[in-house]
């Protein structure tokens, strides 16, 4: 469904009529650009504008089936950028993600966004408060959408950050790191890095290519040239994030094997104490099978004090077992 529509002329908004052609020719002529808006809209929502902005067919299919990478493509009437926004839910510990495509062109920005973690009302609200930056065109718009969501990448990379040092406290705990739930915990944390890095990792090529970074000095068609110190500071924040999301994503195997090798750890412990209990086992249990055969020419077998002698004997081989297997640490 259609969220919002205006034009906006030299960074003031102006309401648009109800016909985007209509709304089109008007902002052209006022020199201005007109800003739509769209929620999961449907294929036959889309048709309209699709046909009155001449977007390409194959970005349609893209914005209309979401699912997409993180990524820019040039068309000969349109720029297609598609954003991956990520959402923190702290009662879960869990991270979603959305998407926002964004189709730019001379006098236009069509934003077609998908999940309820994509909201931009908040940056449209933000961008009319700023009327300088919103007259530099639909390029304000592309630079505010992607600043915005990797400026909250920085923020969900440090609640995980803070999630990940509560994890590793858990698991070097000694009352709780052998727990059979710690290792279900650390494969959730993994699953939730990996969902951020599919929205981080792939942003930094279409932003390289805004700010016209390292090989890509091209300039980009429909992106005003001014920008470019704008998006380089993009780029580098989501540098930054990228960086943090590695080191999360390290450490996190790191103490999937450290929690291994302490199960493994505990597990020899365990059998050598069982092991150092059954040869404490075996010594009386020799003693009194050897007693226990039915033969009548027996050593002391009919000595009164046979039977405290056996006992004692047995008595002292299971001290010296017990002292013997708990200085090496078997017990």
């Amino acid at each position: 469904m259609i969220v919002d529509c205006a034009i906006y002329r030299d960074g003031h908004r102006t309401e648009g009529p109800e016909d985007f052609s209509d709304a089109l020719d008007q902002a052209r002529s006022a020199g201005g650009f007109v800003w739509i808006g769209l929620h999961e809209p449907t294929e036959e929502e889309f048709e309209h504008v699709t046909q009155e902005f001449g977007l390409h067919p194959l970005a349609v299919e893209d914005a209309l089936k979401a699912h997409q990478r993180p990524k820019l493509e040039v068309y000969d009437d349109s720029l297609f950028v598609v954003v991956k926004p990520v959402v923190y839910e702290p009662e879960s510990d869990t991270v979603s993600s959305g998407e926002v495509m964004i189709f730019l062109g001379d006098a236009f920005v069509v934003v077609v966004r998908h999940g309820e973690g994509a909201a931009l009302k908040a940056v449209r609200q933000r961008l009319e408060h700023e009327p300088e930056l919103l007259g530099k065109g639909p390029t304000s718009v592309l630079y505010a959408i992607t600043d915005a969501a990797v400026d909250h990448y920085l923020e969900v990379a440090t609640e995980l950050q803070t999630d990940l040092e509560e994890l590793e406290a858990e698991v070097f705990s000694p009352d709780s790191g052998g727990s059979r739930n710690t290792a279900s915990r650390i494969y959730t944390f993994k699953r939730q890095v990996l969902e951020f890095r599919r929205a981080t990792g792939p942003l930094a090529v279409p932003l390289a290519r805004l700010a016209g970074t390292g090989s890509f000095g091209a300039p980009v068609p429909f992106v005003n040239d001014r920008a470019r110190p704008f998006f380089r500071d993009v780029q580098d924040h989501v540098t930054r994030v990228n960086e943090s999301v590695e080191g999360l994503d390290r450490l996190v195997s790191d103490i999937l094997s450290a929690h291994l090798a302490q199960m493994s750890v505990r597990q020899n412990d365990d059998m050598r104490k069982i092991s150092a209990w059954a040869a404490m086992a075996a010594v009386p249990t020799m003693i009194a099978g050897i007693y226990g055969m039915n033969f009548e020419h027996m050593p002391e077998l009919r000595w009164v004090w046979a039977y405290p002698a056996v006992i004692a004997l047995m008595a002292v081989l299971e001290v010296l077992l017990y002292r013997m297997f708990k200085h090496r640490g078997w017990l």
